[in-house]
Order: C-alpha cells, then sequence, then structure tokens
C-alpha cells in the first residue's frame, strides 16, 4: 500500500459524485458509521454523516463506485458543518487507485476543479467591457473637429460679411 503522491504545485482535481454513493467507515472498535460519499479524489473526499467524526480519528472507508468497490484507511479532517466532514487516504492499496482512477477517466464523475475554472471564466466574460476600438476614437475626434471647424467659419462668414 502506498499514499498518493502529492504535488505540491497543482491541486489534485476533486470529482463530485453524481449518484448518491452510500459509504460506510468502520472504526477499531468495530463501531460502524454510515453516510454517503459527495466529492471524492486521488487524496481524499467529502462525507455526508450523521454526526461528525472526531478529528484525527482513522477508520476503514468503503463504497462502491461504477467502477468497481474501494476500501482503506482514512484520517478524517476537522468537519466542515454538522453533517459534512472531509477526510484524506491515509494509505490506499494500487488496485483501489487503479479502480478510482478508472472511474476518474470515465467521465460520470464531475470535476468539480474544472467546474470552478468555467463559472471564473462565465463570470469574466460577463464583467467584461472591451475598452472601443482606437479607430472609432479617431473617427469621433475628426468628425468633432470637422464640425467644430464648421461651426467656426459659419460664426465668421455671419460676422464678416455684410448684411
Amino acid at each position: 500500500m502506498s499514499s498518493p503522491p502529492l504535488d505540491g504545485n497543482r491541486r489534485i482535481p476533486r470529482f463530485r459524485l453524481t449518484d448518491t454513493t452510500p459509504a460506510v467507515l468502520e472504526f477499531e472498535n468495530g463501531l460502524r458509521i454510515a453516510g454517503e460519499l459527495h466529492v471524492i479524489s486521488r487524496n481524499g473526499g467529502l462525507l455526508y454523516l450523521p454526526v461528525p467524526v472526531h478529528r484525527g480519528r482513522v477508520a476503514a472507508l468503503m463504497f462502491h463506485t461504477h467502477r468497481g468497490p474501494v476500501a482503506g484507511p482514512v484520517q478524517m479532517l476537522l468537519p466542515v458543518s454538522s453533517t459534512q466532514q472531509p477526510f484524506r487516504f491515509v494509505a490506499l492499496a494500487e488496485s483501489n487507485q487503479r479502480t478510482l482512477q478508472a472511474a476518474f477517466q470515465s467521465g460520470l464523475y464531475r470535476n468539480i476543479d474544472e467546474e470552478e475554472r468555467i463559472e471564473e471564466l462565465r463570470a469574466l466574460v460577463a464583467k467584461w467591457n472591451p475598452p472601443a476600438p482606437r479607430r472609432r476614437l479617431a473617427a469621433k475626434l475628426v468628425m468633432g473637429l470637422v464640425a467644430l471647424v464648421g461651426c467656426l467659419v459659419c460664426a465668421l462668414c455671419v460676422h464678416l460679411l455684410p448684411r
């Protein structure tokens, strides 16, 4: 067993599960807690649980993907709400890593990071106010100068020509 490699320069892709995915945490004392897996990555994920689990506690996590079952030890992280709690894989057997990778590559799960980037781009495009092209500005300036000169010529004609 090995822990998934960490890459400090790039965030590991996270995937939102499109279907409800039951998951079970089993602790050393035999206690089992059933929950739902909502987000998964090579390094961990996010569980919806009926009650939060103490931060740092280690348990065996079991769930099924459309590519097969995944099971491995996880460490529970600080809950983000009374029902949502992230976890990290402590060690995941290579076969489980392959199952997860196959599930990620299938396209059935939605890549959260890609969705966030798409939403950021959509927001930027919606706020984007491109500057007017310089040609239009130059054309407006030339037209304004012509109109000003025309007005000056008319004013001179009116004052200088005898009535």
